[in-house]
């Protein structure tokens, strides 16, 4: 005969499932989440006392209170203290400076947040964060000066500005100019000295430059370079497409480029390439010659005259704006931003200035396509080479024979694409081909920055 199992031995095994169950339960409710509220601060480290402190504070179950305080030579002061009638999942906080701390000498100051959250968790008591940053209290702008610059700008070319640019919280500094192009600068010579080449696109109507430095703390401060502007008037040539050159080295292009697959018109064939396919190779062209080391010191910026092609006559001019049409209509148009110079079959080309190989790959119209970092922002770059001698990384000396000319690309006959850019604008290959604009335009300015900056 069975007996009857004693219910009361089950007690136990109920009381321990329904504990087991009631962990699970807090552990995995959002109601008894265990992540403490997330304090953020927009201004990091230093505070110039103009604009304010931008705090966000977040959290999952939401906000119950909240409480910051600022400290500075001991006092307190108490910005914000608020709670809160219904949890809120953040909140954000624009702290500015009691009016006695204007009066204050002292340079440093600590901000603490404090919060707490909805959370059950804590025996109901919820999640705390007390957080504390310090910052440093900075609101004197930088000083900056012109010292000495190119004495003028001509559309499509260069001039190059030294400027001094002190702070004890220097953040950065550039050349703004009045169509949204930043030129970085580089130390000069010494702490608190600064020199940068500058570009006037040839499709910019106006030039203006303005040097800016900002500390860490936002104070900016400005200077005009004043350069005598000249404008310059480029070439205008209003080319007939005909149908050999559809059918021939467009036809063959067209097989190359994804942006043509599928493309049976040959004038649309045409625009895609003439216009899509240059602008994502210029584009590439620009990424790799914008960049600048703005921490490596300058000292010296010698460069020769550019004659890259022993005996090279031009065959085609830079800025030269073309205009496409077929059949008396125009279909399209690009400008040529480069120096075309032809000499012999696959002559070969040579570099008068010493730099460093940044890309030495093939580029859709511009063929094999070699680009050299001179330093100071400024780059060659060489298209159409039939075969190239040298490879990314490689440092390169005076007079080494870097490639020879050729019709890769967009090349109708054996020739160079010579090209010269100032931390990614294309600019004149002939100034940096002609002694005298060097001379008065970079060397003797890099002469009369180093006597300025010998006598302060």
């Amino acid at each position: 005969m069975k007996q009857r199992r004693d219910s009361s031995s089950l007690i136990p095994t109920v009381f321990f499932a329904s504990l087991v169950a009631g962990a699970v339960f807090i552990y995995s409710s959002s109601m008894f989440e265990r992540n403490a509220p997330e304090v953020k601060l927009s201004n990091i480290g230093y505070w110039n006392l103009k604009d304010p402190l931008h705090v966000s504070i977040s959290d999952q179950s939401g906000l119950l209170e909240y409480t910051a305080t600022l400290n500075v030579d001991g006092q307190d002061y108490t910005i914000a203290n608020e709670k809160l009638m219904q949890p809120q999942k953040s909140v954000s906080l624009d702290i500015n400076p009691p009016k006695q701390l204007y009066r204050l000498k002292s340079d440093k100051a600590k901000l603490t947040v404090t919060a707490r959250d909805a959370s059950k968790w804590g025996f109901f008591q919820g999640n705390k964060v007390n957080q504390e940053i310090n910052f440093v209290i900075d609101n004197k702008k930088p000083v900056v000066t012109d010292l000495t610059n190119s004495y003028s700008i001509e559309k499509g070319g260069s001039a190059l500005v030294i400027f001094k640019a002190n702070d004890e919280h220097i953040k950065s500094v550039k050349i703004k100019t009045n169509f949204g192009k930043d030129f970085y600068a580089q130390p000069f010579e010494k702490k608190g000295y600064y020199i940068a080449l500058i570009a006037w696109p040839i499709d910019q109507p106006n030039f203006r430059a303005t040097i800016e430095a900002e500390d860490m703390a936002g104070n900016k401060a400005e200077d005009y370079v004043r350069l005598y502007l000249v404008e310059r008037k480029y070439k205008i040539s209003n080319l007939e497409v005909k149908d050999e050159f559809l059918d021939g080295k467009i036809a063959e292009l067209s097989s190359e480029f994804q942006e043509t697959a599928g493309v049976s018109d040959k004038i649309e064939r045409f625009r895609l390439i003439n216009e899509t396919v240059r602008a994502k190779n210029e584009a590439l062209i620009h990424k790799i010659t914008s960049k600048i080391d703005q921490k490596k010191m300058v000292t010296n910026f010698s460069i020769q005259p550019m004659y890259p092609l022993v005996n090279g006559a031009p065959v085609a001019s830079y800025a030269d704006h073309r205009i496409y049409s077929y059949n008396g209509k125009i279909v399209s148009q690009a400008y040529h931003m480069g120096l075309d110079l032809a000499s012999t079959h696959m002559g070969e080309i040579k570099v008068q200035n010493p730099g460093r190989v940044v890309f030495s790959q093939s580029n859709g119209l511009y063929g094999n396509n070699p680009i050299i970092d001179h330093g100071l922002g400024l780059y060659t770059l060489y298209g159409h080479c039939s075969s190239v001698d040298v490879k990314e990384g490689d440092e390169v000396k005076s007079g080494q024979v870097i490639a020879k000319t050729g019709l890769t690309g967009y090349a109708m006959g054996d020739h160079l694409h010579f090209g010269v850019l100032v931390q990614g604008i294309e600019v004149r290959p002939e100034e940096w081909m002609d002694t005298h604009w060097m001379k008065i335009n970079v060397e003797d300015v890099i002469k009369d920055g180093k006597t300025i900056i010998e006598r302060q």
